[in-house]
């Protein structure tokens, strides 16, 4: 376990390196030169040159990477250009609006998928069982941004059931859940779909093993069964697809946030490109990758010790 940990880790290392060196080139695809964008036509040579070289752009791009890099695994991640404040503690600041919308999203549908795919093992071939097959077909195909929408519309304007816009009050709790229920239920309308398919098709599986019907032979009833000893192997490829998922989620509420108006990390990714602030994008990718990758990790190893053939395979 401990060698299948360390070639995770190593792994995932390598993809936070790649990440960043394809983000380094980016930044020189882009059109345009990033001094004249931030301060505009009519900003003097001397501005341009200074802003320049206050964001490291004058420098080769491998001497970019590598110093980018060097200051990383120090804790510093830059300054923003125009405040002045260490990048880090931007993110961190703009971090928890998200990733509380992220989890929320995650946690309901995993809430309602995980049912409903169990439901549509119990009541397979029956009307049940189509009905939810067809409706989480029909909610996958939806994009989050048009549910956010949507239900913007419908519950925030047209009901006035819920607030349109912002994260609540500081310090109101109660404000703040409310001003969440929207942004997570756009997020985690399509995910409640690929969810239950997921359980239902490893459920499906797993129902055929002996050890399930060793149970049945023993007469118990067909939702113990299902979750007590179907579920707990069917979930090793759900958890597979919410790990990788997680990335997709993440890149859904920076839209929601768009939407809804919420603070967090796509608003400061939103402004930080318009104003071509880089040190800002790179430190904010960099975060958000970590972040990722490192849930990724914690899913491969959670999954490797609920099922050990994993690590053979890995292994071989």
């Amino acid at each position: 376990m401990l060698a299948y940990t360390l070639k995770r880790i190593g792994l995932g290392l390598l993809i936070l390196t790649f990440v960043m060196v394809a983000m380094y080139a980016a930044v020189f695809l882009v059109p345009g030169d990033p001094a004249t964008v931030a301060l505009g036509p009519r900003a003097t040579p001397e501005l341009k040159r200074m802003l320049t070289e206050r964001m490291g752009l004058d420098q080769p791009v491998w001497w970019q990477i590598v110093e980018f890099f060097r200051n990383a695994l120090t804790g510093n991640l830059g300054y923003d250009v125009w405040s002045n404040r260490p990048v880090s503690t931007l993110v961190m600041e703009a971090l928890p609006n998200t990733l509380i919308l992220g989890l929320t999203a995650l946690a309901a549908a995993l809430l309602i998928g995980v049912p409903l795919g169990c439901l549509s093992v119990v009541k397979r071939g029956t009307i049940a069982d189509a009905v939810i097959g067809v409706l989480s077909v029909s909610v996958i195909a939806v994009p989050s941004f048009v549910v956010a929408i949507y239900s913007l519309l419908v519950f925030a304007v047209a009901l006035r059931w819920l607030p349109a816009i912002g994260a609540g009050e500081a310090g109101d709790f109660a404000s703040q859940a409310r001003a969440l229920i929207l942004p997570a239920f756009a997020i985690a309308f399509g995910w409640i779909g690929y969810i239950a398919r997921m359980v239902r098709a490893s459920m499906m599986e797993v129902m055929g093993e002996p050890h399930i019907r060793t149970a049945r032979s023993f007469g118990l009833p067909e939702w113990k069964i299902v979750s007590k000893y179907a579920l707990r192997i069917a979930i090793i490829p759900t958890i597979s697809l919410v790990a990788v998922g997680l990335g997709s989620i993440l890149s859904s509420a920076v839209f929601v946030e768009a939407v809804f108006a919420r603070p967090g990390i796509g608003k400061l990714i939103t402004d930080a490109v318009n104003t071509r602030n880089y040190p800002v994008v790179m430190g904010t990718v960099l975060i958000m990758t970590a972040i990722y990758v490192s849930i990724t990790i914690a899913a491969d190893l959670l999954i490797a010790k609920l099922d050990p053939r994993v690590r053979d395979v890995f292994r071989g």
